[in-house]
C-alpha cells in the first residue's frame, strides 16, 4: 500500500510539473553583468561566496568590473561547506542594509544554496526558512539572480534546489521550486583551474550522480533524457583530464557544460535515493556532498538491480563505458566504471566519519526525503536504505 502511494504521489507530482514554469538560465559572460544589472535598474548586488574563494580573490576581477561601472557589490563571505540557515539570514539582512536587487552567487553549491535561501527570503519576506522545506513554498518571484560557478558539479547554476542545513536540528534538506532558478549562468573555465584535485573529482562524480540519477528516474522528459547522455559522455571523455592536468581548458570546459546539463536534467526529472543518502552524512558529519555521492552512488545503483539494467546500458553506450553485450552486463560495465573512475580519483569506498549508532536516524531522514517525492525506479523500506549505509560503513 506505501508503495502504492509513492507511485500515486510521484505521478500526480509528474503531471503538475507541466504547468510549473521551468526556465533555463541564459548563459552570458562576465563582462555583460554590469549592463544588464543597469538594464534591470539595479545599482546594489549582493554577491554571495565563501571564505575559500574570498581567501584567494576569484571574485575580485567581477568585483572590480562592477565597481568601475558605478555598481555597489556587497559581499557576503561567510558561507559554510554545509551552508545553515545562520548563513542566509545574515546574508538576507546584508541585502536589506544595502538596498540590493539583485544576488550573484559566486562559487560551489554551498554559495549556491545560500544565495537562493537569500533570494527566496526577499521574495517571502513574512516566510523563515523552516517553512519553505520541500516543494513549492516559494512560488512568487525572486530578484535577479545571476550563478557564477567555481565547481564543475553541483549543476546549482541551473536547479531549483537550494539544500540548506538547520543548525538546531542538524537536519539537511531541500527547498525546491522553479523561483529558484538562476536568471543567468556564467560558466568561465578558468575560474576552475586552481581546484584541488579532490574537489574536481568529487564535483565531477556529483554531476554523474546528477545525470544517472535523472536519467534512471521516473520523470523524464525528451530534453531531460538528452541532457542526462550528454552530461554522462562528457564526464567519461574529460573528467580524468581535467583531474590530471587542472590547466586543461578543453576538459574543464566540457566538465562545466557536463555540470550544466546534468543540473539541466535533475531540476526537471529529480534526483533519488543517492542523494537523500547522501544529504544526510552532510547534515550529521559535513561530509562534502560529491563526495558523499561518489561513494553511495555504486551501491545504490547495484541494490536496484535489473530495474536500471536497460537505462544504465544506455548510458554506458553513451559514455563509451562499456563493450558489447547484453543489458545486464552493459548496466554491470557501467557501475564498474563509475568505481575505477572513483578509484583512481582518490575516492574512498567508505565514509570513515559514519558512525554505527548513527545509521537509524540518518535511515530515518533518508527515508524521509526520498519517498514520496523521488521518482526512483526502486522505492527503499528501512531494511534497504540501512543496508546502503551498511555498506559503506568503514570496519
Amino acid at each position: 500500500m506505501y508503495i502504492f502511494f509513492c507511485r500515486a504521489y510521484q505521478f500526480v507530482f509528474r503531471i503538475m510539473a507541466y504547468l510549473l514554469p521551468w526556465r533555463r538560465p541564459e548563459i552570458i559572460n562576465t563582462n555583460e553583468i554590469p549592463g544588464l544589472l543597469k538594464r534591470l535598474g539595479v545599482s546594489s548586488v549582493l554577491l554571495v561566496t565563501d571564505k575559500g574563494i574570498a581567501g584567494m580573490g576569484l571574485h575580485n576581477n567581477l568585483v572590480n568590473i562592477l565597481k568601475s561601472n558605478a555598481l555597489n557589490c556587497v559581499i557576503y563571505d561567510k558561507t559554510v561547506p554545509n551552508p545553515t540557515i545562520e548563513n542566509i539570514e545574515r546574508a538576507l539582512a546584508l541585502y536589506r542594509e544595502n538596498n540590493c536587487g539583485a544576488i550573484i552567487a559566486f562559487g560551489g553549491g554551498s554559495p549556491m544554496d545560500c544565495a537562493k535561501g537569500v533570494g527566496a527570503r526577499v521574495a517571502r519576506p513574512n516566510k523563515p526558512i523552516r517553512k519553505m522545506r520541500g516543494q513549492l513554498k516559494v512560488l512568487l518571484k525572486m530578484p535577479p539572480f545571476i550563478a557564477v560557478p567555481t565547481t564543475s558539479g553541483t549543476g546549482s547554476e541551473t536547479t531549483l534546489a537550494a539544500v540548506v542545513v538547520d543548525e538546531k536540528t542538524h537536519e539537511k534538506y531541500a527547498i525546491n521550486d522553479p523561483a529558484l532558478i538562476p536568471h543567468y549562468a556564467v560558466l568561465d573555465w578558468t575560474l576552475t583551474k586552481g581546484l584541488p584535485k579532490a574537489i574536481t573529482a568529487a564535483t565531477g562524480m556529483d554531476a554523474l550522480t546528477h545525470a544517472v540519477e535523472a536519467y534512471i528516474g521516473g520523470s523524464n522528459t525528451a530534453q531531460t533524457r538528452k541532457d542526462a547522455l550528454s552530461a554522462a559522455k562528457l564526464i567519461f571523455e574529460n573528467l580524468f583530464n581535467a583531474y590530471t592536468d587542472g590547466n586543461n581548458q578543453t576538459a574543464r570546459e566540457n566538465t562545466q557544460k557536463a555540470a550544466y546539463l546534468a543540473g539541466a536534467a535533475f531540476t526537471r526529472a529529480y534526483v533519488g535515493n543517492v542523494h537523500a543518502a547522501a544529504h544526510q552524512l552532510g547534515g550529521f558529519y559535513s561530509t562534502p556532498h560529491g563526495k558523499a555521492n561518489a561513494v553511495i552512488l555504486p551501491y545504490v545503483l547495484d541494490a536496484y538491480g535489473a530495474s536500471v539494467y536497460d537505462r544504465l546500458a544506455e548510458m554506458a553506450d553513451a559514455a563509451g563505458a562499456a563493450k558489447a553485450g547484453s543489458n545486464k552486463e552493459k548496466a554491470e560495465a557501467f557501475i564498474a566504471a563509475i568505481r575505477h573512475m572513483n578509484k583512481v580519483m582518490g575516492i574512498p569506498e567508505k565514509i570513515t566519519e559514519l558512525k554505527r549508532s548513527d545509521i537509524p536516524e540518518l535511515t530515518r531522514r533518508a527515508l524521509k526525503e526520498a519517498n514520496p517525492l523521488y521518482p526512483v525506479p526502486v522505492i527503499f523500506d528501512t531494511a534497504k536504505m540501512e543496508a546502503i549505509y551498511y555498506s559503506i560503513l568503514e570496519g
